[in-house]
């Protein structure tokens, strides 16, 4: 099932009971909000680097780990933060991570 965080309580026990008779369960809000934000615009690159990040690792860990240019790893960190029209990588790590792209 997906739901809201805040659906009502009533809302959260009638899902529970649905989905153990085996149904699939999906809040109309919530699911017309995940079709309206449209497809991930980030790289499989991008989602590796944010992925990375996320984690704490450093430009230079990521660089190393992943065969890159310390460069090369801010320039996609870049890319992404563009992408997703935030400020820094802590927000584009969050939208990412909220929108179910890492």
């Amino acid at each position: 099932a997906f739901l809201v965080k805040d659906a009502p309580v009533a809302a959260l026990a009638n899902a529970i009971r649905r989905v153990m008779a085996g149904e699939c369960v999906i809040d109309p809000d919530l699911a017309a909000t995940a079709l309206s934000e449209g497809p991930n615009p980030l790289t499989e690159r991008e989602q590796e680097v944010l992925r990375a990040a996320r984690f704490g690792e450093s430009v230079s860990d990521i660089a190393t780990r992943f065969f890159l240019s310390e460069g090369t790893v801010r320039n996609h960190m870049s890319s992404a933060i563009q992408k997703l029209y935030v400020r820094n990588r802590e927000q584009a790590i969050y939208v990412a991570v909220e929108k179910g792209w890492i």
